[in-house]
């Protein structure tokens, strides 16, 4: 029987069963997250029945809502379909899978928001869920929960670390305590493991049984090609061709010293109005994390942007390390030389662990006339807070530069990632990658002190 993983999702879950006014749950994500077997795990543990219903495999179910939408309705035709399924008042799961099949089933919300009986959570990937359409039938009766591939903490919880080991690498963040020489060794180890594989659940778990990374590759181009079958299944006739040509070269926009999306980079005499939406589109599905150019480093971030401006990483490091050439990957895995690629791999994984401790939006920053850039942009309560991301140590012009100079009076201080230890020196701190996770909370932590 396969490892089931521990989720972030199962302790938002427990709170949301908890809550006496909870109401019907989305849960989005892209494809393969791990979704659907952190809901069949909580509905076995906390109902006495589970009603799963999946709209891919079980299509007779999709006319289930042709009677209109009150809940008795609903129930008298699944039951017609399968009459051995148990409703049960205030002890029952229903779980709609694969919504994107059926988006007539989000209308439905509001009756079982209302009626009350029946608990109701629905998923499926965000390629082909138009929720601009469900946000307009269920406002105000559903609650939402992004969901993504395992971060780094729930890499470490699969290896065996508990909790309380977890929360000894804060208590050295907070105080700005370096880590000992093992702590510093070992992270970076699981960390160089987790750089290599990413987070998809199914490419973790074969990690984790197996205990080397055989198998993971072949998972990780499986999960590609996954991706761009899903184009073809969901994006607009017009659109396929051109979503799946930016999809295919994003590592080639990474590998540039200037990693700005360039649709010439894309196809040969391709204009920007051509492609307008494909990006948003990838984005909108989860599977891919999008970077805006600030155009001044100043608050507030929302609004402050070009949307016209932007760098595009893979929502998963494993994907990125999958989609570079055979020569590459032998050197990532054998070598660990994951400092090559103009810097693209740490800002990937960066990026994407900041999204997923809960950024809603990367940000960066690049002028020309004094040469600045930094690779993303953060806040806390009253500051804009610039985060480099270094390769390899050397000097930090741009992150002392925009510290120092009146120019910026927003930014006080600034962080600095990298194979360094723990650290302050007066202007910014420095971290090792593998905290990044917790930078969100390090920044909004009261006992912090500059």
């Amino acid at each position: 029987m396969a490892q089931l993983l521990k989720r972030k999702v199962d302790s938002f879950l427990a709170t949301w069963k908890q809550n006496p006014n909870r109401k019907p749950l989305i849960i989005k994500g892209a494809r393969q997250i791990g979704k659907t077997e952190s809901v069949r795990a909580f509905g076995k543990a906390n109902y006495r029945s589970v009603i799963e219903i999946n709209f891919v495999l079980e299509k007779k179910f999709r006319n289930i809502f042709e009677d209109g939408y009150e809940v008795d309705s609903i129930i008298k035709n699944i039951t017609l379909l399968k009459p051995e399924l148990k409703f049960i008042s205030h002890h029952t799961l229903i779980f709609f899978d694969e919504l994107q099949k059926c988006p007539d089933c989000t209308t439905s919300l509001k009756s079982f928001c209302q009626d009350g009986r029946y608990d109701v959570i629905c998923s499926g990937s965000l390629m082909g869920i138009y929720y601009q359409e469900i946000e307009s039938n269920a406002v105000g009766y559903k609650e939402d929960y992004t969901m993504h591939s395992m971060d780094f903490e729930e890499f470490l919880w699969a290896k065996g670390y508990a909790p309380k080991q977890i929360e000894d690498l804060y208590s050295h963040m907070i105080a700005v305590a370096p880590l000992t020489e093992i702590q510093m060794k070992t992270m970076m180890e699981n960390f160089q493991d987790y750089m290599t594989i990413g987070g998809m659940p199914e490419v973790v778990r074969t990690y984790i049984e197996n205990h080397h990374f055989g198998g993971t590759l072949h998972l990780l181009n499986q999960l590609l090609k996954d991706y761009e079958e899903d184009i073809t299944k969901y994006a607009k006739e017009t659109d396929k061709a051109k979503i799946q040509a930016v999809y295919k070269h994003i590592s080639t926009f990474l590998a540039k010293e200037n990693k700005k999306f360039q649709v010439s980079k894309v196809a040969k005499n391709a204009r920007n109005r051509e492609y307008i939406g494909c990006v948003e589109w990838l984005q909108e599905a989860g599977v891919i994390n999008v970077a805006y150019c600030l155009q001044n480093a100043e608050l507030p971030l929302k609004g402050n942007y070009n949307p016209n401006y932007y760098k595009v990483y893979y929502h998963d490091i494993g994907l990125l390390i999958a989609s570079l050439d055979e020569e590459a990957q032998e050197d990532l895995r054998a070598n660990r030389n994951f400092g090559t690629y103009k810097g693209a791999i740490y800002e990937n994984i960066v990026g994407e662990m900041l999204i997923k401790s809960g950024y809603p939006q990367l940000y960066f920053f690049k002028k020309e006339n004094p040469s600045l850039e930094m690779d993303f942009f953060v806040r806390d309560k009253d500051s804009l807070v610039p985060v480099e991301v270094k390769a390899k140590d050397g000097a930090t012009a741009s992150l002392n530069n925009l510290i120092n100079w009146d120019s910026y009076p927003d930014i006080r201080y600034g962080i600095k990632f990298g194979y360094k230890n723990i650290g302050w020196n007066g202007k910014f701190y420095t971290f090792p990658y593998f905290l990044a996770f917790l930078l969100k909370r390090f920044l909004q932590d009261s006992k912090r002190k500059i």
